[in-house]
């Protein structure tokens, strides 16, 4: 774990990357990853509250509520109906004892370990030739919080309010240096030097 407002070790991946590795990973068979990897990009929960997470909850609703482990605090997250119908075909396809199972089990019948996932994820980096530095649980959050970002490149103000609150950031400053976007924004002042 990182140290509070300091950066992060965590990159994201560009948005149609995801996607596509999303859809990939389903093909293969690999409905688990797939579901952690949609999750966690549309979501934007941190993977503590993934794992959390019962198929009761998340299938054939619009909306669900869950209390943030770290921070406590409740909030609420709607499906889209994309995300919906991926949800249903990972359910279909994993095929687990029961609607009050959690969402992300092994093999072994217990629910995945952060530190099971993060090895699954740089294997996956090695394996689909991903375009990101240090893939782990964490990227997926920062990958939703980029596309959101990105989105609404008109309104971007906005967009950083909105972000600081649903990750429960003190002020827009925090999620700018979150997202690297304080980096990036001086990495660029040496683009507009001439010579």
């Amino acid at each position: 774990m990182s140290l509070k407002y300091s950066n992060t070790t965590a990159d994201f991946l560009q948005w149609d990357e995801a996607m596509n590795l999303i859809r990939k990973l389903f093909k293969d068979g690999n409905y688990n990853m797939s579901l952690l990897i949609a999750l966690g990009c549309f979501f934007g929960l941190r993977i503590s509250d993934i794992l959390s997470l019962r198929w009761n909850q998340i299938l054939n609703v619009n909306e669900f509520t869950i209390i943030e482990r770290k921070t406590g605090k409740k909030r609420t997250i709607r499906i889209n109906p994309q995300l919906q119908r991926h949800i249903s075909d990972c359910y279909k396809s994993i095929n687990p004892i029961g609607c009050n199972a959690p969402i992300l089990v092994s093999q072994k019948g217990t629910v995945y370990s952060v530190q099971r996932i993060n090895i699954i994820l740089k294997e996956l980096k090695k394996k689909y030739r991903l375009h990101i530095g240090n893939f782990s649980c964490h990227s997926l959050r920062k990958t939703f919080g980029r596309q959101v970002y990105n989105m609404n490149s008109e309104n971007s103000e906005l967009a950083l309010v909105k972000l600081m609150e649903l990750f429960n950031h003190s002020n827009v400053a925090i999620t700018k240096r979150y997202l690297g976007l304080r980096q990036e924004e001086l990495l660029n002042t040496y683009d507009c030097l001439s010579f």
